[in-house]
């Protein structure tokens, strides 16, 4: 597959620079599969697509304050870190992170922020061209450091200011560890919720704390040459029971954003791989992370619907809904939502598969 087969042009005025008011009033491109058939709609009209019985599986993950402006220790040079995920599998407070400038950055290095109220030491660099940082706050915890010091890490196309941070997360973000939204769930909130719960369609939540690959475009002209960066996922034991349970029951899973599609999907593949567990046992409880790259030819185990936004071209996100949706129909519903100036990428409208 070339990557050049995931490219569209966008006008750049499509690209929404703020988020619109109130949250469920995006509009709402759906893409049937089946019919192969287009509605323009608005999102808060989702409930007209979803069925008693169904279960949304969303992403809780929260983003957090992650990039940190600072000054190298002794010679005062400026510089920026960027915190995409926390790597407490090689020892407390050590962070995976992104550093400008890079170049100039060394390992043994010590950054400043805030006049010292936190430091970060370069500990080496990552195979992906980050650094590994020990992170170290002179009181309290480096968390709250982070807290008191870090600003919102917005997407470099946007460029208007966040006048409130709370509209970069979801209404249902309680998991602190992302370097970006999962923004297919920014459109919900907490009463179209509560009106689909009394529908009988209801919600779980899993967890993977978006990294790296979302600041990284794919350079490689074969999309197959390009190599995802691990994430954290987790998918707990009740959450695990209700997915399995609503297939059972005859159900459809309805993945909420792209990043709740890998970690089912993730999570999915290691349970087909255990012989030894009932065929409907779909999903299973898990903790670790993931490095699934979802491209055309996939097999989807565990979702039947998906919720998303328009991605960016020649990214692995349009390859993972052209996998689920088929190229020639993610573009022909693209060539339409610029049509109808639909609004695009983190804080634009949505799209639901079915």
């Amino acid at each position: 597959m070339r990557t050049t087969d995931f490219d569209y042009t966008l006008p750049p005025e499509l690209i929404a620079q703020t988020p619109i008011e109130p949250r469920d009033s995006s509009r709402l491109l759906v893409v049937n599969r089946v019919t192969q058939t287009i509605e323009q709609r608005i999102f808060r009209e989702i409930g007209e697509y979803l069925r008693p019985g169904d279960l949304l599986v969303a992403n809780q993950s929260k983003v957090i304050p992650a990039r940190l402006l600072g000054v190298k220790a002794g010679s005062g040079g400026q510089v920026e870190l960027l915190l995409l995920a926390i790597r407490a599998d090689r020892g407390p407070d050590q962070w995976e992170a992104l550093v400008k400038p890079g170049k100039r950055i060394h390992e043994g290095q010590r950054l400043e922020f805030g006049e010292g109220l936190l430091t970060a030491e370069v500990m080496e660099r990552t195979h992906a061209g980050g650094r590994f940082v020990q992170l170290r706050a002179r009181e309290g915890t480096v968390a709250e450091a982070i807290e008191q010091l870090g600003k919102m890490p917005l997407p470099p196309y946007i460029h208007a200011p966040l006048s409130d941070n709370n509209r970069y997360q979801t209404v249902y973000a309680r998991e602190p560890g992302s370097a970006a939204a999962p923004t297919a769930g920014l459109h919900f909130t907490p009463e179209l919720l509560a009106a689909l719960a009394k529908q009988g369609i209801e919600t779980a939540y899993v967890t993977l704390h978006i990294g790296l690959d979302t600041f990284r475009p794919v350079t490689e002209d074969d999309l197959s040459q390009h190599v995802m960066h691990s994430e954290a996922i987790e998918l707990d034991g009740p959450t695990a029971q209700r997915i399995n349970a609503t297939r059972a029951a005859g159900g459809r899973i309805i993945a909420v954003g792209t990043t709740s599609v890998r970690t089912l999907e993730a999570v999915a593949a290691l349970a087909a791989e255990d012989t030894t567990r009932p065929p409907d046992e779909i999903v299973i409880p898990y903790h670790g992370r993931t490095e699934l790259f979802i491209t055309p030819g996939f097999h989807f185990r565990a979702v039947d619907a998906m919720i998303t936004n328009f991605h960016l071209p020649r990214s692995t996100l349009l390859a993972l809904v052209s996998a689920f949706a088929g190229r020639e129909l993610i573009l022909r519903a693209y060539e339409e939502a610029i049509a109808a100036r639909f609004r695009f990428y983190s804080f634009g409208d949505a799209m639901l598969i079915v």
